[in-house]
């Protein structure tokens, strides 16, 4: 089964902070957790559709998580609140878009990581390293993982994307050629998230995304 990867941009410091906020939500915060609790209900009811039962609804999960603890003992409760996060990363950031899909993308991923680190490029810049970094920095209690590994999240400074844009650029023309397609594709990505970044911090006096994030779904 085919696993799609897709990537949006936001504010790492306002996803963090709905993690455990309670009740002191701000207005605006309480707005978009107005809109997070009608995706995520929208969201179990196309589970159930499935008859797919975590023992745990995306709902529920979201208000552990905005109270500040994912501790259900039910055995998929990690695939609802891995879930539930992804809705409040959604509110928080751009529009999502493809990167593509692949069978076995941690496999993929991971040899590509082998061809680019043989070629040079530093670890910090590999693809697997981010793709696969996990939910955002500063949650301030654990999340488990989901036991079927789906949903997954990854995440990449913005700050990084050129840099790593150019290490992919600079080894393209000795890389193995059956992976210099997926190379451009990360390269054609990450520039164009980069072009955006600076215009919109050239521009927008509110703009604070700092982090493209990435969604891994079965």
């Amino acid at each position: 089964m085919s696993r799609i990867i897709s990537y949006s941009t936001a504010d790492q410091a306002h996803v963090v902070a709905f993690l455990g906020a309670g009740d002191s939500l701000s207005a605006d915060q309480r707005d978009h957790l107005a809109a997070m609790r009608e995706s995520a209900q929208a969201h179990q009811l196309r589970l159930e559709r499935q008859d797919i039962d975590w023992g745990l609804t995306v709902p529920d999960a979201l208000d552990h998580l905005i109270a500040g603890h994912a501790d259900s003992t039910a055995e998929y409760a990690a695939n609802a609140y891995y879930t539930a996060l992804q809705h409040i990363i959604d509110a928080n950031a751009s529009d999502p878009a493809d990167l593509g899909s692949y069978s076995k993308p941690s496999t993929f991923f991971g040899l590509l990581d082998d061809e680019l680190r043989r070629l040079g490029v530093d670890a910090d810049l590999l693809p697997h390293g981010y793709l696969f970094a996990g939910p955002p920095d500063g949650i301030p209690f654990r999340l488990p993982y989901p036991m079927d590994g789906s949903p997954d999240f990854g995440r990449l400074p913005l700050a990084k994307a050129k840099p790593a844009a150019d290490a992919y650029r600079r080894v393209l023309d000795r890389i193995d050629p059956d992976l210099t397609y997926d190379v451009r594709v990360l390269i054609d990505m990450l520039d164009e998230e980069h072009d955006n970044w600076i215009w919109a911090r050239e521009r927008l006096d509110w703009y604070t995304q700092d982090t493209l994030f990435f969604s891994i779904k079965g």
